[in-house]
Protein backbone atom coordinates (compact mmCIF):
# COMPACT_ATOMS: atom_id res chain seq x y z
CA UNK A 1 0.00 0.00 0.00
CA UNK A 2 1.47 3.27 -1.11
CA UNK A 3 0.77 6.60 0.60
CA UNK A 4 0.78 9.82 -1.31
CA UNK A 5 3.90 11.92 -0.69
CA UNK A 6 1.84 14.90 0.53
CA UNK A 7 -0.02 12.82 3.06
CA UNK A 8 3.29 11.28 4.24
CA UNK A 9 4.77 14.72 5.01
CA UNK A 10 1.65 15.77 6.92
CA UNK A 11 1.69 12.60 8.98
CA UNK A 12 5.40 13.08 9.73
CA UNK A 13 4.75 16.68 10.77
CA UNK A 14 1.95 15.82 13.19
CA UNK A 15 3.89 12.79 14.44
CA UNK A 16 6.90 15.01 15.20
CA UNK A 17 4.68 17.72 16.67
CA UNK A 18 3.41 15.37 19.35
CA UNK A 19 6.20 12.83 19.60
CA UNK A 20 9.16 15.16 20.15
CA UNK A 21 7.63 17.01 23.15
CA UNK A 22 6.60 13.65 24.55
CA UNK A 23 10.14 12.30 24.24
CA UNK A 24 11.62 15.46 25.77
CA UNK A 25 9.17 15.40 28.68
CA UNK A 26 9.84 11.74 29.31
CA UNK A 27 13.61 12.34 29.23
CA UNK A 28 13.29 15.24 31.59
CA UNK A 29 11.15 13.25 34.00
CA UNK A 30 13.78 10.50 33.97
CA UNK A 31 16.45 13.05 34.84
CA UNK A 32 18.38 12.77 31.62
CA UNK A 33 18.60 16.54 31.32
CA UNK A 34 17.59 19.66 33.27
CA UNK A 35 16.97 23.26 32.25
CA UNK A 36 18.35 25.79 34.74
CA UNK A 37 16.80 29.27 34.56
CA UNK A 38 18.55 32.56 35.20
CA UNK A 39 18.95 33.41 38.90
CA UNK A 40 18.01 29.86 39.84
CA UNK A 41 19.78 26.94 41.49
CA UNK A 42 18.69 23.28 41.48
CA UNK A 43 19.66 21.11 44.43
CA UNK A 44 19.49 17.33 43.97
CA UNK A 45 19.17 14.85 46.82
CA UNK A 46 19.37 11.05 46.68
CA UNK A 47 18.28 8.90 49.59
CA UNK A 48 18.00 12.03 51.71
CA UNK A 49 21.53 13.24 50.99
CA UNK A 50 22.60 16.10 48.81
CA UNK A 51 24.56 14.90 45.79
CA UNK A 52 25.06 18.23 44.04
CA UNK A 53 23.79 21.59 42.80
CA UNK A 54 23.30 23.02 39.33
CA UNK A 55 23.38 26.81 39.29
CA UNK A 56 24.65 27.68 35.81
CA UNK A 57 21.79 28.77 33.56
CA UNK A 58 21.14 26.65 30.46
CA UNK A 59 20.67 23.00 29.42
CA UNK A 60 22.46 20.67 31.86
CA UNK A 61 22.85 16.90 32.05
CA UNK A 62 22.90 15.59 35.66
CA UNK A 63 24.68 12.37 34.60
CA UNK A 64 27.70 14.37 33.48
CA UNK A 65 27.79 16.20 36.84
CA UNK A 66 26.81 13.50 39.33
CA UNK A 67 27.62 10.26 37.50
CA UNK A 68 25.35 7.24 36.93
CA UNK A 69 23.66 7.70 40.29
CA UNK A 70 21.87 10.61 38.69
CA UNK A 71 19.72 8.00 36.87
CA UNK A 72 18.26 7.05 40.28
CA UNK A 73 17.13 10.58 41.04
CA UNK A 74 13.66 10.23 39.45
CA UNK A 75 12.94 7.21 41.65
CA UNK A 76 14.80 7.76 44.93
CA UNK A 77 15.79 11.43 44.85
CA UNK A 78 14.32 14.87 44.78
CA UNK A 79 15.07 18.16 43.05
CA UNK A 80 14.70 21.53 44.84
CA UNK A 81 14.40 24.79 42.93
CA UNK A 82 15.89 27.76 44.74
CA UNK A 83 15.66 31.32 43.46
CA UNK A 84 18.94 33.25 43.76
CA UNK A 85 17.43 36.56 42.64
CA UNK A 86 17.85 39.64 44.80
CA UNK A 87 14.86 40.09 47.14
CA UNK A 88 13.81 43.22 48.94
CA UNK A 89 11.72 43.56 52.10
CA UNK A 90 10.39 46.38 54.20
CA UNK A 91 9.52 46.08 57.88
CA UNK A 92 7.08 48.72 59.10
CA UNK A 93 6.45 50.20 62.55
CA UNK A 94 9.14 48.53 64.58
CA UNK A 95 8.66 50.05 68.03
CA UNK A 96 11.67 51.44 69.92
CA UNK A 97 12.04 53.87 72.80
CA UNK A 98 14.46 56.75 72.76
CA UNK A 99 16.67 57.72 75.67
CA UNK A 100 14.02 60.27 76.69
CA UNK A 101 11.39 57.49 76.80
CA UNK A 102 9.64 58.61 73.65
CA UNK A 103 8.01 55.74 71.69
CA UNK A 104 9.16 55.80 68.07
CA UNK A 105 8.08 53.81 65.01
CA UNK A 106 10.92 52.67 62.74
CA UNK A 107 10.70 51.43 59.14
CA UNK A 108 13.54 49.20 57.86
CA UNK A 109 14.28 48.31 54.25
CA UNK A 110 16.73 45.51 53.42
CA UNK A 111 17.65 43.18 50.60
CA UNK A 112 18.93 39.61 50.61
CA UNK A 113 20.16 37.02 48.12
CA UNK A 114 20.73 33.27 48.41
CA UNK A 115 24.44 32.52 48.26
CA UNK A 116 24.45 28.85 49.39
CA UNK A 117 21.32 26.98 48.22
CA UNK A 118 22.10 23.87 50.30
CA UNK A 119 22.43 25.80 53.57
CA UNK A 120 19.40 27.88 52.62
CA UNK A 121 17.30 24.71 52.27
CA UNK A 122 18.52 22.57 55.12
CA UNK A 123 20.20 24.68 57.84
CA UNK A 124 17.15 26.74 58.71
CA UNK A 125 13.53 25.64 58.27
CA UNK A 126 12.34 29.24 57.64
CA UNK A 127 15.39 31.26 56.62
CA UNK A 128 13.52 34.35 55.35
CA UNK A 129 11.33 34.52 58.43
CA UNK A 130 14.40 34.10 60.62
CA UNK A 131 16.18 36.87 58.68
CA UNK A 132 13.20 39.17 59.14
CA UNK A 133 13.14 38.51 62.88
CA UNK A 134 16.91 38.93 63.08
CA UNK A 135 16.85 42.28 61.27
CA UNK A 136 13.97 43.53 63.43
CA UNK A 137 15.58 42.48 66.71
CA UNK A 138 18.97 43.92 65.72
CA UNK A 139 17.37 47.21 64.73
CA UNK A 140 15.46 47.45 67.99
CA UNK A 141 18.54 46.62 70.06
CA UNK A 142 20.64 49.13 68.10
CA UNK A 143 18.22 52.04 68.23
CA UNK A 144 16.74 51.56 71.68
CA UNK A 145 17.78 54.05 74.36
CA UNK A 146 19.52 56.29 71.85
CA UNK A 147 19.14 60.05 71.97
CA UNK A 148 16.31 61.23 69.75
CA UNK A 149 18.58 63.56 67.77
CA UNK A 150 21.04 60.77 67.03
CA UNK A 151 18.21 58.43 66.09
CA UNK A 152 16.88 60.97 63.57
CA UNK A 153 20.18 62.20 62.15
CA UNK A 154 22.58 59.20 62.16
CA UNK A 155 20.43 56.69 60.30
CA UNK A 156 23.18 55.80 57.81
CA UNK A 157 25.62 54.79 60.54
CA UNK A 158 22.90 52.93 62.42
CA UNK A 159 21.93 51.07 59.23
CA UNK A 160 25.51 49.92 58.71
CA UNK A 161 25.66 48.80 62.33
CA UNK A 162 22.49 46.70 61.90
CA UNK A 163 23.89 45.12 58.74
CA UNK A 164 27.17 44.25 60.47
CA UNK A 165 25.23 42.62 63.30
CA UNK A 166 22.97 40.49 61.08
CA UNK A 167 25.40 39.50 58.29
CA UNK A 168 27.41 36.71 60.06
CA UNK A 169 24.31 34.73 61.00
CA UNK A 170 22.68 35.23 57.60
CA UNK A 171 25.76 33.82 55.83
CA UNK A 172 25.54 30.79 58.08
CA UNK A 173 21.95 30.30 56.95
CA UNK A 174 22.90 30.34 53.28
CA UNK A 175 22.19 33.85 52.13
CA UNK A 176 23.92 37.20 52.23
CA UNK A 177 22.36 40.37 53.47
CA UNK A 178 22.60 43.30 51.05
CA UNK A 179 21.90 46.91 51.84
CA UNK A 180 20.04 47.80 55.02
CA UNK A 181 18.50 51.21 55.43
CA UNK A 182 16.44 52.71 58.23
CA UNK A 183 14.05 54.67 56.04
CA UNK A 184 11.65 56.11 58.54
CA UNK A 185 11.78 57.17 62.19
CA UNK A 186 8.46 58.65 63.28
CA UNK A 187 6.59 59.52 66.45
CA UNK A 188 3.73 57.22 67.29
CA UNK A 189 2.03 59.40 69.92
CA UNK A 190 -0.27 61.86 68.12
CA UNK A 191 -0.47 64.28 71.05
CA UNK A 192 3.30 64.36 71.25
CA UNK A 193 3.49 65.08 67.51
CA UNK A 194 1.08 68.00 67.95
CA UNK A 195 3.09 69.37 70.88
CA UNK A 196 6.35 69.15 68.98
CA UNK A 197 4.76 70.75 65.91
CA UNK A 198 3.47 73.60 68.06
CA UNK A 199 6.92 74.12 69.60
CA UNK A 200 8.56 74.09 66.19
CA UNK A 201 6.08 76.65 64.86
CA UNK A 202 6.66 78.94 67.86
CA UNK A 203 10.39 78.60 67.49
CA UNK A 204 10.16 79.45 63.79
CA UNK A 205 8.09 82.55 64.60
CA UNK A 206 10.67 83.64 67.19
CA UNK A 207 13.56 83.09 64.83
CA UNK A 208 11.75 84.94 62.03
CA UNK A 209 11.00 87.91 64.30
CA UNK A 210 14.58 88.01 65.55
CA UNK A 211 15.91 87.97 61.98
CA UNK A 212 13.50 90.72 60.94
CA UNK A 213 14.44 92.91 63.92
CA UNK A 214 18.14 92.36 63.29
CA UNK A 215 17.66 93.38 59.66
CA UNK A 216 15.80 96.54 60.64
CA UNK A 217 18.52 97.44 63.16
CA UNK A 218 21.20 96.99 60.53
CA UNK A 219 19.28 99.16 58.04
CA UNK A 220 18.78 101.88 60.68
CA UNK A 221 22.46 101.80 61.56
CA UNK A 222 23.44 102.11 57.90
CA UNK A 223 21.04 105.04 57.43
CA UNK A 224 22.35 106.89 60.50
CA UNK A 225 25.97 106.34 59.48
CA UNK A 226 25.19 107.55 55.96
CA UNK A 227 23.39 110.67 57.26
CA UNK A 228 26.32 111.42 59.57
CA UNK A 229 28.83 111.16 56.75
CA UNK A 230 26.68 113.32 54.45
CA UNK A 231 26.26 116.04 57.07
CA UNK A 232 29.99 115.92 57.80
CA UNK A 233 30.81 116.37 54.12
CA UNK A 234 28.29 119.22 53.79
CA UNK A 235 29.80 121.01 56.79
CA UNK A 236 33.28 120.59 55.36
CA UNK A 237 32.04 122.02 52.05
CA UNK A 238 30.36 124.99 53.81
CA UNK A 239 33.54 125.69 55.80
CA UNK A 240 35.68 125.51 52.68
CA UNK A 241 33.48 127.85 50.55
CA UNK A 242 34.50 131.20 52.23
CA UNK A 243 38.17 130.38 51.89
CA UNK A 244 37.72 129.49 48.22
CA UNK A 245 35.69 132.65 47.49
CA UNK A 246 38.17 134.83 49.42
CA UNK A 247 41.11 133.35 47.54
CA UNK A 248 39.34 134.02 44.23
CA UNK A 249 38.59 137.67 45.17
CA UNK A 250 42.18 138.27 46.29
CA UNK A 251 43.46 136.85 43.05
CA UNK A 252 41.06 139.10 41.13
CA UNK A 253 42.13 142.15 43.14
CA UNK A 254 45.73 141.56 42.27
CA UNK A 255 45.05 141.07 38.57
CA UNK A 256 42.38 143.72 37.94
CA UNK A 257 41.13 145.91 40.83
CA UNK A 258 38.53 147.65 38.62
CA UNK A 259 36.86 144.39 37.82
CA UNK A 260 36.84 143.52 41.52
CA UNK A 261 35.20 146.86 42.31
CA UNK A 262 32.56 146.23 39.63
CA UNK A 263 31.88 142.77 40.98
CA UNK A 264 31.47 144.15 44.51
CA UNK A 265 29.12 146.88 43.24
CA UNK A 266 27.03 144.28 41.43
CA UNK A 267 26.94 142.12 44.52
CA UNK A 268 25.94 145.06 46.70
CA UNK A 269 23.23 146.11 44.26
CA UNK A 270 21.98 142.55 44.11
CA UNK A 271 21.77 142.41 47.89
CA UNK A 272 20.01 145.81 47.94
CA UNK A 273 17.43 144.62 45.41
CA UNK A 274 16.94 141.36 47.28
CA UNK A 275 16.22 143.30 50.50
CA UNK A 276 13.23 145.13 48.81
CA UNK A 277 14.34 148.47 50.37
CA UNK A 278 12.92 151.81 49.01
CA UNK A 279 15.32 153.80 46.84
CA UNK A 280 15.06 157.61 46.25
CA UNK A 281 16.75 158.90 43.10
CA UNK A 282 17.97 162.56 43.20
CA UNK A 283 19.44 164.78 40.56
CA UNK A 284 23.18 164.70 40.21
CA UNK A 285 23.69 168.43 41.25
CA UNK A 286 21.18 168.53 44.13
CA UNK A 287 22.39 170.24 47.36
CA UNK A 288 19.74 169.59 50.01
CA UNK A 289 18.78 167.72 53.04
CA UNK A 290 16.50 164.83 52.23
CA UNK A 291 14.45 162.55 54.41
CA UNK A 292 14.82 158.99 53.26
CA UNK A 293 12.36 156.22 54.07
CA UNK A 294 9.28 158.48 54.80
CA UNK A 295 8.32 160.27 58.01
CA UNK A 296 8.83 157.25 60.20
CA UNK A 297 12.19 156.39 58.66
CA UNK A 298 15.64 157.31 59.90
CA UNK A 299 16.95 160.83 60.41
CA UNK A 300 17.49 163.16 57.42
CA UNK A 301 20.83 162.82 55.60
CA UNK A 302 22.89 165.48 53.90
CA UNK A 303 23.60 164.29 50.37
CA UNK A 304 26.05 165.64 47.92
CA UNK A 305 25.07 165.48 44.26
CA UNK A 306 28.57 164.33 43.43
CA UNK A 307 27.74 161.05 45.09
CA UNK A 308 25.34 160.26 42.18
CA UNK A 309 27.60 161.60 39.43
Amino acid sequence: MFIDQGYGAAIAFFFGLFFIPLVLGLSRSLGLYAVVQEREAQVFTLFGKVIGTLDDAGLRFPVSHFGLKALLLPFFGKRYLVSTALKQYYLRDQMVNSEEGTPMGVGIWYEMQVSNPVSYLFVNANPEGSLQANVASSTISTLSNLEMDKMLEDRHQLSRKVRATVSPLSEKWGYKLGSVYIRKVAFTDRQMVDNITEKVVKRLVQVTSAMKQDGENRVGLIKSQTAYKVSQKMAEAAATRPAVVGAALNDLRQKDPDVLAAVLDVMETDQLIASRAEVDVLPADAQMLVELGGASGPAPLALDSDAFS
